[in-house]
């Protein structure tokens, strides 16, 4: 039924009938509410829930299904001041990495709203955009649900949580051209900032398309959250030309990064995991380490004293030659870490910021000893925060990434402080039912669970 389809759900290729049907019964409605007032009861079961709420919304706002795009959005000057002062400007190369090339090749269109649902950017090959612009997906118009009905834009301003909004579940007539998956951006702190969404038509359905926003919508908050980091440790003038400057230029990204990233003077390249593993080993402990004791962390059994010294001789060609003291090795002032920003935020009891933060876990692929009890250290860390937060926000936003998608403890605090009569409170326990069914059936997850 159209209902098991979910508030943000993603119609895959293996669902075809169900895609054909739900088309069918937003067709329904649709006809429902041309026919007038006399026929709005039948509109419930034709739409999904939170599509329905959103409708009868709209209907009583008096919202005209058949009007044409609303032109009091922003303009002119006024679009450029509130683009030039947006938070999300700053990471628009980001956004255009991770959306657009995936999605220009299906003819899709990266639309970027502010926390009103306004668009401020339109991103994708020119002849899309102008195809998209009567739908009121041009940049200066509102799609907040006031103006343009239920889309996915205004859903996930509305909610807060991702939307999926297949062409004729729109509630405007000219926006059954498109298809939306949207999610929300979250700045430091919390506060909706802006909404990322991938548009096309509607007949571009691909599986991993609401997956690909939401992912998109992590990396963008993560980015923002380093960003504030970065403004709390502020650089040193660029005047300043001692060692400590050099050390302090340097900042390293290892969470969930099988390719760690250094950014060195602004600028960010991809280091080795040998390199990355003895920065953030130093990094952790800023009184130094000896050679011994570096290479135990490093390797428990195999690396001797002239293999870290080789690799340290390495390390100042990729970081500076002033990166580091000898006897025992120290880093020669600060170098930022994600991890070390995430550790932060979690000391300030700043759950929600602590979840946006972890990408994934610290050096994934790095089976240094070190490293292997740090990453451990962190994650258990962090979920103990998770559990204990009673936050619904931070445990949705922990159940919906990889680290938690399958975290029982997790789902169970999270049913625990959800509404037992809402449709959210029936999709949690019956995720809480499957993992049970498959720890039931498989010793492995039952093990895993407990790490």
């Amino acid at each position: 039924m159209v209902g098991d389809l979910g508030g943000g759900g993603v119609v895959t290729h293996e669902a075809g009938p169900r895609l054909d049907e739900l088309e069918s019964h937003a067709a329904q409605a649709h006809h429902h509410l041309a026919a007038g007032p006399a026929e709005w009861y039948r509109l419930p079961g034709l739409l999904r829930p939170p599509l329905l709420d959103s409708w009868l919304r709209s209907l009583r706002a008096g919202l005209d299904p058949a009007g044409g795009p609303d032109r009091r959005g922003l303009r002119g000057a006024e679009l450029s001041r509130c683009r030039d002062g947006h938070p999300l400007a700053a990471v628009l190369p980001l956004i255009d990495e991770l959306l657009l090339c995936e999605g220009a090749g299906a003819g899709l269109v990266v639309v970027i709203a502010d926390r009103h649902g306004r668009v401020l950017w339109t991103l994708g090959a020119p002849n899309r955009i102008a195809a998209l612009a009567d739908t009121g997906l041009r940049e200066g118009d509102d799609l907040s649900e006031r103006r343009a009905g239920a889309n996915a834009v205004a859903l996930a301003v509305r909610t807060g949580r991702p939307a999926w909004v297949h062409g004729p579940e729109h509630y405007l007539r000219r926006m059954r051209a498109v298809t939306g998956a949207a999610a929300p951006v979250r700045a430091p702190g919390g506060r909706l900032t802006g909404v990322l969404m991938l548009a096309g038509d509607p007949r571009v359905v691909r599986p991993d398309l609401s997956a690909l926003v939401r992912a998109a919508a992590t990396a963008v908050e993560l980015e923002l959250e380093l960003a504030a980091y970065r403004r709390r440790w502020p650089e040193p003038d660029s005047g300043d030309t001692n060692a400590d400057s050099t050390a302090a230029r340097l900042r390293l990204e290892v969470l969930g990064r099988g390719q760690p990233l250094l950014t060195v003077s602004g600028e960010r390249i991809v280091v080795s995991q040998r390199h990355a593993e003895i920065l953030l080993l130093l990094a952790e402990r800023p009184d130094g380490l000896s050679a011994d004791h570096l290479a135990l962390l490093l390797d428990e059994t195999d690396l001797d004293n002239t293999t870290v010294r080789a690799a340290m001789s390495r390390l100042r060609t990729v970081a500076g030659p002033d990166i580091l003291d000898s006897r025992p090795y120290r880093l020669r002032g600060c170098v930022a870490t994600d991890v070390a920003a995430l550790q932060t935020a979690l000391d300030a009891a700043d759950i929600p910021a602590a979840v946006r933060l972890y990408a994934g876990p610290v050096l994934p692929r790095s089976t240094a000893p070190g490293i292997v009890d740090l990453r451990d250290e962190v994650r258990r860390r962090l979920h103990a925060a998770v559990l204990d937060s009673g936050d619904p926000a931070v445990l949705g936003h922990w159940t919906a990434r990889a680290d938690g998608r399958d975290d029982v403890a997790a789902w169970c605090a999270y049913r625990a402080v959800v509404e037992r009569d809402c449709e959210l409170y029936t999709q949690v326990e019956a995720k809480i039912r499957l993992l049970e069914r498959q720890r039931a059936t498989d010793p492995m997850l039952t093990r895993d669970a407990g790490r």
